[in-house]
């Protein structure tokens, strides 16, 4: 591990907490964003991951017994990425004009501390840490950077295509609760074992909320677009939707799950951050890279199930 920290910050990198929300991210039990604090999700997925684990062990009492307990041993948890030109090149820069998002070719990241934090399911804060002295105004081809070491969300995405040969592979999903009140999803295999669980953001507006009960998903779509109608249309105008492009800063993010109830669905979202608080429209919200892992664990027909 010294090898791959030698340009980041020691002291923050080998935190334990730290560590730990990077492992249970990898066995599929998700904190949202890393950032190194633990805190309710964090202790969430822990609490998921020991139920799969063992039965005779008491659960651990820090995030530190936790690493020393479970995750001791395991891989290496970072890797040293360089950034390219093509990154750069890939950057766009988002008008706030419905129409004028509408004219773009792609809604991708609009900076490169972006763009890593979510390679690595970073806070930007976390990966600014993990790097040191980067001057993130002015990134330059070759500049290399420490993350977590995980798939990319293309590489998620391709999982989910199940005749596509040498996909990666990832367990089906034959069931998915969406629990309201944790504000959770969790994913579920045939023998009824928890495979994953993944924060997510529920309606603000409690009336948009789906009614509990059982549903499934019927589209099923890597990176969709979104049309975009404003929340307001003065009396006698046309309504003026707007398509707005794929991407990563696409607000339905880089997966659609849609659900047998009109409008509704599990999808991706451009601010990680804000998972775990109400905002969106009735819909469920995860990490862009929890959306493409569910994706890539779900298929047309997949039993949904909302619980209070």
């Amino acid at each position: 591990m010294a090898a791959v920290l030698a340009a980041s910050s020691i002291g923050f990198a080998e935190s334990k907490a730290l560590a730990v929300q990077i492992h249970l991210d990898r066995a599929g039990f998700s904190c949202s964003t890393i950032d190194g604090q633990w805190g309710a999700k964090s202790e969430n997925a822990l609490r998921a991951y020991e139920a799969t684990r063992t039965k005779d062990r008491r659960p651990a009492a820090s995030p530190e017994q936790a690493f020393d307990w479970y995750f001791a041993d395991a891989p290496e948890p970072f890797k040293v990425v360089e950034v390219t030109q093509a990154d750069l090149d890939a950057l766009v820069s988002i008008p706030e004009d419905p129409a004028e998002r509408a004219r773009l070719d792609r809604m991708g990241y609009e900076s490169i501390k972006e763009m890593f934090a979510e390679r690595g399911h970073l806070s930007q804060i976390a990966l600014a840490k993990m790097n040191p002295g980067v001057d993130w105004e002015n990134v330059k081809p070759g500049l290399k950077l420490v993350i977590p070491d995980f798939p990319s969300i293309a590489e998620e995405l391709a999982a989910g295509e199940r005749g596509r040969p040498n996909r990666p592979k990832r367990p089906e999903a034959a069931l998915v609760k969406v629990s309201i009140s944790k504000s959770q999803v969790c994913a579920y295999g045939a023998d009824g074992k928890l495979l994953a669980l993944f924060p997510c953001s529920i309606a603000a507006n409690k009336a948009k909320v789906p009614p509990h009960g059982e549903l499934k998903v019927t589209s099923y779509v890597a990176w969709p677009n979104y049309t975009y109608t404003p929340d307001y249309t003065p009396p006698g105008k046309k309504v003026q939707r707007h398509i707005w492009p794929e991407g990563e800063n696409c607000p339905v993010g880089v997966a659609w799950m849609g659900l047998n109830l009109p409008g509704y669905g599990i999808h991706g979202t451009p601010r990680p951050e804000s998972i775990g608080f109400t905002g969106s429209h009735g819909c469920f919200r995860l990490a862009n890279w929890n959306a493409a892992r569910l994706y890539a664990m779900c298929r047309s027909g997949t039993k949904v199930v909302i619980e209070p």
